[in-house]
């Protein structure tokens, strides 16, 4: 039986254990923390993750409902700039990061063992396969540890690596009732979103502009239009976070027996929400080429497929977050005004 280590087990490595295990591979999850989970607050999983997880077997994540309550772009006053139905964009399932890591974990059998508190310091591979610390022996490392990966960076130790966007992120979850569909809400140098949980709850997030470490509290958008400062108060914990990505181009996903994926690979801003969907789907792209080819070839299919996948998702949510967080206000007017008018042309075309 061929045999996989994943490093780190957040949402992408927990779907590449369970895509190896449905390829027939044995595989031994690595997690440095103490214990198996995920932290943070709420993630979008869009229709092409979501289809990836029903084909892996996992439970619960539910395609995405019809938005029956008004959505879309708002300006800080609450005037609406564009509409989701205006736009026809398709709505992704929201849902709780710890509750879709459940749901993932859920389907780890006998050919997945756990080995938690584990810190990995060292990789290095021959012909016959990658070790890791002088003492674990696979067949293949599935490198999941995230933007500060230690495997990406023994790789590639020339590599910059991450990059940091000029914001920060503020997020929360509020239990709180509201007749309003969500969306965001621009201003100059500052964005707020939220959405309903598929639990009933409301995730929502806010970007500043600030200096990298600059610890501080979300109280700009206390002035905001309703619901925004409802769900601030409505939340038991606000996590504060500086948003960085990883420096283009990207390194190659694979050197040798040793693959790199999620953020490990691609970390990008949040502004797309393709984050851990990009994971899930790397996952699901790395079992279908080794189900379909030998081993070499199915990791240089899986480069060949994912690399300028991501990094075209890299570059975009880039862009369009140095759009979100533009501070001139002329600027900001001509951008309004262009999302405004390109909802009236989408518009126009959805009656044509």
């Amino acid at each position: 039986m061929s045999t996989a280590i994943v490093v780190g087990a957040g949402i992408g490595g927990v779907t590449a254990a369970v895509a190896l295990q449905r390829c027939g591979w044995q595989v031994t999850v690595l997690e440095r923390a103490p214990e198996l989970g995920e932290v943070g607050a709420g993630i979008s999983v869009w229709p092409s993750a979501v289809a990836v997880l029903e084909e892996l077997g996992v439970k619960g994540v539910e395609k995405a409902s019809v938005q029956s309550k008004p959505a879309g772009m708002r300006r800080p006053d609450g005037r609406w700039v564009v509409s989701a139905a205006e736009l026809g964009v398709e709505l992704p399932v929201m849902i709780h990061r710890a509750q879709l890591h459940d749901l993932i974990t859920a389907e780890f059998g006998p050919a997945v063992t756990v080995r938690t508190g584990y810190e990995v310091r060292t990789v290095t591979q021959d012909a016959d396969g990658v070790t890791v610390n002088g003492e674990l022996h696979a067949d293949l490392v599935v490198a999941a540890d995230g933007i500060r990966s230690v495997v990406r960076g023994a790789l590639y130790p020339q590599y910059k690596g991450p990059r940091y966007s000029g914001f920060s992120a503020y997020r929360g979850i509020a239990d709180v009732e509201l007749d309003d569909g969500g969306g965001e809400t621009w201003g100059r140098g500052q964005l707020f979103g939220f959405a309903r949980l598929i639990d009933g709850r409301y995730y929502w997030y806010g970007t500043a502009n600030q200096p990298a470490d600059a610890a501080s509290e979300p109280t700009v958008f206390k002035s905001w239009h309703d619901p925004i400062p409802r769900l601030i108060a409505g939340s038991e914990k606000v996590l504060q976070n500086d948003i960085y990505d990883l420096t283009l181009p990207l390194v190659p996903f694979v050197q040798g027996r040793i693959v790199l994926l999620g953020d490990a690979a691609h970390a990008m801003t949040p502004n797309l929400g393709r984050g851990a969907c990009s994971a899930i789907e790397d996952a699901g792209a790395l079992a279908r080429h080794l189900q379909a080819s030998e081993l070499s070839q199915a990791l240089t299919a899986y480069d060949a497929e994912r690399r300028p996948a991501t990094t075209k998702l890299v570059k975009r949510s880039r862009g369009l977050g140095r759009l979100a967080q533009v501070e001139n206000p002329v600027v900001c007017g001509l951008r309004d005004g262009l999302f405004a008018l390109g909802g009236k042309v989408m518009a126009l075309r959805a009656r044509k």
